[in-house]
């Protein structure tokens, strides 16, 4: 079983508007509501790819009782705790006609103590039967930013395999806590490791530099692809690699989710026992495939199929990084 948290769940909001300009006046051409939040996200696209998948976390209010209806909707296995503020919305608007994409994300509730010893309590419960856990997204209102890190440990005393998609303090001091894997795209990258990357060097380097912090395999998302430094066969030890994959850009519908198909692609194939280079190949080609459709996370894993064989994965013959543990 695989779970994906999502502590910070929402309505996700995706507009359709040609010619979006600020201040103007305008109607959409098409829309969709579903329920979201990174691991939401992520849960929904693994349940696409027929992986069994439970998505947890937390959600309060009447929008937190839209969320969890939309997930029974989509059969979608899911057990969250109920919170009293309300979850949030969030709005994406995405012009057709130039591409760009504009997101407006809410705060999000406040969630209390008694509350985060409830969710906790549901995770361990669940870790009983888990080989994965996916911990996607931001952190709401009231949690320690050490939450991650504090997860990633519980989990690995359990032996599950910990996966790390967030940004800013939870991501880098998640990081440190030594998760699996961790999941930024370039921005988050280079705000984990403290430095802009000019050029390809220094985005190998930053990779390098994301395990040396702690975590046992990385991997930086890009719009074409991603960087990786993986272990070779995923065994917890041996030498790890740097490898990067590349897929020509498809024409979008929406790039929104596309990075939550990808890190869902990414862990179907490592639950299904794939090796480095295909599980980075099934990722860039899940994402890629997710630009083609209106909704995060939404792919048609026919269509998946049909763009492997265009996915290009490089080892680039990088030396291993010692990291103990």
């Amino acid at each position: 079983m695989i779970i994906t948290v999502t502590l910070n769940a929402a309505i996700d909001k995706t507009l359709a508007v040609p010619n979006f300009r600020l201040g103007r006046r305008h109607r959409a051409v098409e829309q969709t509501a579903m329920a979201g939040g990174k691991g939401v996200n992520v849960a929904r696209a693994l349940k696409a790819l027929g992986q069994p998948v439970i998505a947890t976390g937390v959600a309060g209010g009447p929008t937190g009782t839209r969320i969890i209806e939309h997930l029974t909707e989509e059969a979608i296995l899911n057990d969250f705790v109920h919170i009293r503020e309300e979850s949030r919305t969030s709005t994406a608007v995405v012009d057709p006609t130039s591409g760009d994409q504009t997101e407006i994300n809410e705060r999000g509730p406040r969630v209390s103590e008694a509350e985060l010893e409830l969710f906790v309590d549901k995770l361990l419960y669940l870790a009983k039967g888990a080989g994965v856990c996916v911990f996607a997204g931001s952190l709401p209102r009231g949690l320690d930013i050490d939450l991650y890190a504090r997860l990633v440990e519980e989990m690995q005393k359990l032996g599950v395999t910990t996966i790390l998609d967030s940004e800013g303090e939870p991501l880098r001091l998640g990081t440190r806590a030594g998760p699996s894997v961790v999941t930024p795209n370039e921005l988050e990258a280079e705000e984990l490791v403290g430095h802009e990357f000019a050029d390809e060097d220094d985005r190998s380097t930053g990779v390098r530099e994301m395990v040396e912090m702690g975590a046992r395999e990385a991997v930086m998302t890009r719009p074409a692809g991603c960087l990786a430094m993986l272990d070779g066969e995923h065994d917890g030890g041996g030498a790890r690699r740097l490898y990067r994959a590349l897929l020509d850009p498809l024409e979008p519908v929406s790039a929104v989710g596309s990075g939550d198909a990808f890190l869902a692609g990414y862990v179907a194939a490592r639950y299904g026992g794939s090796s480095a280079e295909d599980c980075l190949r099934f990722a860039v080609a899940c994402g890629a495939e997710s630009t083609q459709h209106f909704g995060a996370g939404v792919i048609d894993p026919r269509e998946v199929d049909r763009l492997l064989p265009d996915v290009q994965v490089e080892s680039l013959g990088a030396p291993a990084v010692e990291v103990s543990g």
